[in-house]
């Protein structure tokens, strides 16, 4: 039985209330904020535990990563945990081989053929992941509901790309030599990687997440017309699934602003925009169906704080009171960033918008 998709109502002073309500494009007592990558290197907490433990031995541990994810809401104020995990854990599970370098993720088995796709498994999130669920239960219990929870997940062509380049990339020729020139190949990988992240996200939501954000990091080197032919009909899928387990969803991308019209087709209810891209003409472009977040440059925070503040207002003054907005970076938190300005940063969001 499908589970009714209905937004829930929450008591109006409810800690997670703020957050929900952006989500669904209702009013807020203040515009909710978090930063992605809240967690890293800024924090001088997050750096003590980096010195005794890797990133993915942090993300393995539940007790680690609960703890990890808890910190910005202690040290900011920020009104979301994030799940600390990265993207490419769920394709683990799939039988790549893989390692996290200073680089990135580099990927010692790449996909360059249907024997290859073959060989991979469609896998349940109990199973491959089950450190990411109990992680999430942690938060949840840590936080008792005062702040949101923000599940993540790889968005399959990100993924797809990192599973065929076998690591980062600046240009992604092999990926998308591949997509175009073998499409049987893409389409088998993207449905597989696919199946596996439909049942990760619902996982994490019966795990206890509130929200899910996908990471769809390198789609800003598509096309309109290449994103819907190779990539649209996927991320369909993953939203689809998300919302049939009655969760909000935010969809991110960086140098979006031509896909902004397709990425909305994906259906997901929070359209994330960078710095690029003015976030008024952004919200115009995807229309009052949908929710906006971002979209402050992370490299004003290398400035000082009356330049800060006068971005700042610049983004609150774009978004114009809407119901609907949460106030992020465009991309990822800088390191190094001064924790007090984040601090800063969250507390004079909160007090210009407070209503």
């Amino acid at each position: 039985m499908q589970k009714d998709t209905t937004p829930p109502s929450l008591p109006p002073h409810s800690g997670v209330a703020r957050f929900m309500d952006a989500c669904y494009r209702r009013p807020t007592d203040a515009t909710p904020v978090w930063f992605m990558r809240q967690g890293g290197s800024c924090l001088s907490e997050y750096r003590a535990i980096l010195q005794k433990y890797d990133v993915m031995t942090i993300a393995k541990t539940p007790e680690l990563s609960s703890q990890v994810a808890v910190m910005p809401i202690k040290t900011f104020g920020v009104d979301a945990a994030v799940l600390y995990a990265d993207i490419m854990l769920p394709i683990e599970g799939m039988g790549v081989s893989m390692s996290i370098t200073p680089k990135g993720p580099v990927i010692h088995n790449p996909i360059r053929s249907l024997k290859d796709v073959a060989a991979l498994h469609v896998t349940r999130a109990e199973e491959a992941t089950p450190f990411v669920l109990d992680g999430i239960r942690l938060i949840r219990r840590e936080i008792e509901g005062k702040q949101a929870i923000i599940g993540i997940s790889g968005a399959p062509f990100t993924l797809a790309c990192y599973m065929i380049e076998g690591g980062p990339s600046r240009d992604y020729q092999v990926a998308k030599a591949l997509m175009y020139g073998q499409p049987e190949v893409w389409d088998a990988l993207m449905q597989k990687i696919t199946d596996v992240i439909c049942d990760y996200v619902k996982a994490q939501v019966s795990a206890g997440a509130d929200v899910i954000q996908i990471f769809d990091s390198w789609v800003g080197s598509l096309s309109p017309s290449v994103y819907r032919r190779f990539v649209l009909p996927y991320s369909q899928r993953v939203f689809a699934a998300i919302k049939q387990v009655g969760a909000p969803s935010i969809h991110f991308g960086t140098g979006t602003a031509a896909l902004l019209e397709a990425m909305v087709e994906a259906g997901g209810d929070v359209q994330s925009v960078d710095w690029r891209i003015n976030l008024d003409e952004a919200w115009k472009r995807i229309g009052p169906e949908r929710g906006i977040q971002g979209n402050l440059d992370p490299t004003v925070m290398h400035t000082s704080w009356p330049t800060i503040e006068r971005e700042m207002q610049d983004v609150l003054q774009r978004a114009a009171g809407r119901p609907g907005h949460i106030f992020n970076f465009g991309h990822a938190v800088l390191v190094p960033t001064d924790e007090d300005l984040l601090r800063r940063l969250v507390e004079a969001v909160h007090e210009a918008t407070a209503r």
